[in-house]
């Protein structure tokens, strides 16, 4: 007789039962069922039996054999199978991958590196290193721009811009460098801030007296000044009568209105 444990899983506990040398594994389950008759041998077709290493024995061999030379009996552990399914899980899992491969970012500035410094400030610092490195050629660039535009202006003027260049070089080389240059003429800008003074102050003389001429002079067509108009007249005569007597000149004759013949009647 050869005494066999079977671990089982819940709610079944370990089995132990003794069979003969000769019995199979594939009547291990019918042997099983005849010591402990609650044991569902229906399951039997979804149940795998293992050793404890993990072989799987054939149906058609002796339990006997499974035992080990050390060991006094047959341990063995009863599991259920596993159903498979319809499959696609491979495209599901290559399709999830792509996802999260798109997803992927290269932004690692935050991080630092073994010192302690920001990536982003290293990066930055390259980068600073590079433009400084490369001002040279920057301000070389500038400078043939420059003087491009200054030989096209001087062809534009009738100016030989070989001859310019030959005879002024200093010149040249100062006008191509950029950099600014004061006006120092001061008889150009002490008149030309004369001639702002005196915009200003003429402006501001007519100003001035427009406003005192809008304040003397009385509105137009007033009824004042129209009562005033046959006063000066007579004050005229007046004026011309005591002038007359003075320097003992006679008078001249007043000038005669025509009458119209239909208004006296004739």
């Amino acid at each position: 007789m050869t005494s066999v444990f079977i671990q089982s899983f819940a709610p079944f506990p370990t089995l132990s039962l003794s069979v003969d040398h000769g019995a199979q594994v594939k009547q291990l389950f019918s042997l099983i069922h005849d010591k402990y008759p609650t044991f569902p041998v229906a399951l039997a077709p979804s149940l795998q039996l293992s050793t404890h290493a993990g072989r799987i024995p054939p149906p058609d061999s002796l339990i006997s054999e499974l035992q080990g030379e050390d060991s006094c009996f047959v341990s063995i552990r009863v599991t259920p199978k596993i159903l498979g399914g319809k499959g696609g899980f491979g495209s599901q899992l290559r399709a999830a991958g792509g996802r999260m491969s798109s997803q992927k970012t290269n932004n690692n500035d935050s991080c630092r590196d073994l010192s302690g410094r920001r990536l982003s400030t290293i990066k930055e610092a390259k980068k600073l290193a590079e433009y400084i490195e490369k001002e040279p050629e920057r301000l070389a660039a500038k400078a043939e721009a420059q003087k491009a535009k200054l030989e096209r202006l001087e062809r534009k003027l009738g100016i030989d811009p070989s001859s310019s260049s030959t005879s002024a070089p200093d010149a040249s080389a100062e006008i191509l460098s950029g950099k600014k240059h004061r006006l120092d003429d001061t008889e150009f800008l002490e008149k030309n801030q004369e001639l702002k003074d005196g915009v200003k102050s003429a402006v501001a003389a007519a100003l001035l007296k427009k406003r005192k001429k809008a304040k003397t002079s009385p509105p137009a067509d007033t009824p004042k000044e129209q009562n005033t108009k046959p006063e000066s007249v007579a004050q005229k005569e007046q004026d011309t009568v005591k002038a007359s007597l003075i320097s003992n000149t006679p008078l001249a004759p007043a000038p005669t209105q025509p009458v119209a013949l239909d208004a006296v009647g004739a």
